[in-house]
């Protein structure tokens, strides 16, 4: 049978794959996309998506704490993790169908299974050859487990997904965003959790008023934090709970569910890279310039499977603007990996964007200056629980422009995104200070700090 030939393959179906391969259809290119899986890639199935409706069930938990204190009277408090679980699956399902649609529509073929390089512009699905004058690797990333005794017998947080109970006693192996969501929508529904870091702090690479604030919180709700403390073996006891054998603040922690949410590595082991001769680390990562290409013409990397920003919608604006680039028209068109917001879904949940303190200083020294402050946000007035609002503005030079902007509290996440667009556009404090405040909001105090 001879191959069949395209304009454009991508290879992945999740966020980046998806948005390239739909783009590039759209300028009228023949494309195709591999999948073996369900579509939407990690966000969809085991990441944002999901994640997201257990932390809006984990903040109705916490609502119900806060509700006595306006006046309400709650005879009965009950969660049923089933009936969650079932709708959550269920809409996800939704969205893998929706997807589906969505590359019928664009025009692109889906292509499904496991598919190799045979060439630089050729791939093998199932014995069958596809070849492109461009190729895209989408194929994003994998949890890791650590190599240690009994380490099979925890689960990755794409089995968080799989729980069918709320685990009476959880441990979480892991100082990252993944680590702290899990931790904080456990907790807040009902397990008793114990989180395992194996340094000092929670989210290293963030600015650290926000780690500092976001450690408060985590022991504030109940959580046990046990910093520089490492897992060196886990043991499965006769009635089914584990035993983790520790080195640091604890040396045998007994649990019914271990979460190792220690990092990803990319998806690029099975692809047979070497065959189209692209550039791979020892890690997995494959190295891309500011466009997108890698060091073989005609294939490109996008996601996680690269070194920036493993981000959803960056992993969805890299790939619409490489096939702007591609069939658009547009040959300098990429994306800018500066003043990239983000949010973490802790409780409180925090945005982020641009510098941190520490970098800022590293990079501007005296001519740094920072705006904070701290309070008690309004909705707190009446309730037991009493977490703050804390900001932070990095500024930098004479005109105090704002390279930096970070938050935790109620609220963080959804304020984020239009101080993240003024932030990019390049506005200074005096900006900020002449926009008039929306009150009575915690977002008004990003622009009346002094």
């Amino acid at each position: 049978m001879a191959e069949q030939h395209y304009d454009l393959i991508a290879i992945g179906g999740g966020s980046g794959g998806l948005s390239v391969a739909e783009r590039a259809a759209r300028y009228g290119a023949r494309c195709a996309l591999i999948e073996s899986g369900r579509l939407g890639g990690t966000c969809v199935n085991v990441g944002c998506v999901p994640k997201k409706v257990m932390w809006y069930a984990a903040h109705l938990a916490h609502a119900l704490d806060d509700a006595p204190g306006y006046g309400f009277r709650l005879d009965y408090f009950g969660f049923d993790w089933k009936k969650l679980k079932n709708a959550r699956d269920s809409f996800i399902q939704g969205l893998n169908e929706w997807y589906l649609d969505y590359l019928q529509k664009a025009g692109v073929e889906l292509i499904r299974g496991f598919t190799r390089f045979i060439d630089a512009h050729t791939l093998e699905v199932d014995g069958v050859q596809y070849s492109a004058d461009h190729i895209v690797i989408a194929t994003g990333g994998r949890p890791q487990v650590p190599s240690l005794p009994g380490a099979e017998f925890g689960m990755t947080s794409d089995g968080f997904f799989t729980l069918q109970n709320c685990p009476p006693r959880t441990a979480l192996v892991g100082s990252g965003y993944i680590a702290v969501e899990l931790a904080g929508m456990l907790n807040a529904l009902g397990s008793e959790v114990t989180l395992l870091v194996r340094k000092d702090h929670v989210l290293r690479s963030f600015d650290a008023m926000l780690r500092e604030q976001l450690m408060e919180r985590l022991r504030e709700d109940g959580i046990t934090v046990l910093t520089e403390t490492q897992v060196r073996a886990v043991a499965r006891l006769a009635n089914g709970a584990l035993n983790l054998h520790c080195e640091g603040q604890a040396n045998v922690l007994r649990v019914d569910t271990l979460i190792w949410a220690i990092g990803r590595d990319p998806n690029t082991d099975a692809l047979n890279l070497a065959a189209a001769g692209v550039a791979v680390q020892p890690n997995g990562v494959i190295p891309v310039d500011p466009f997108q290409n890698t060091n073989i013409p005609g294939v490109y990397a996008i996601g996680d499977v690269t070194e920036r920003f493993h981000l959803t919608p960056v992993a969805i604006a890299a790939g619409r603007r490489l096939a702007d680039r591609l069939f658009g028209g547009q040959p300098d068109r990429c994306l800018p990996y500066e003043n990239i917001p983000t949010v973490v879904f802790s409780h409180p949940p925090i945005g982020t964007v641009g510098l941190t303190e520490e970098e800022a200083r590293s990079q501007y020294g005296d001519a740094v200056k920072i705006y904070q402050t701290r309070f008690r946000p309004m909705y707190h007035a009446f309730t037991t629980r009493q977490p703050p609002m804390v900001m932070k503005l990095v500024c930098v030079g004479p005109e105090e422009k704002i390279v930096g902007g970070h938050l935790i509290g109620e609220g963080a996440d959804e304020m984020l995104q239009g101080f993240a667009v003024a932030i990019r556009m390049g506005a200074t404090k005096r900006d900020f200070d002449d926009t008039v405040a929306i009150h009575p909001t915690s977002a008004e105090e990003m622009v009346t700090m002094r």
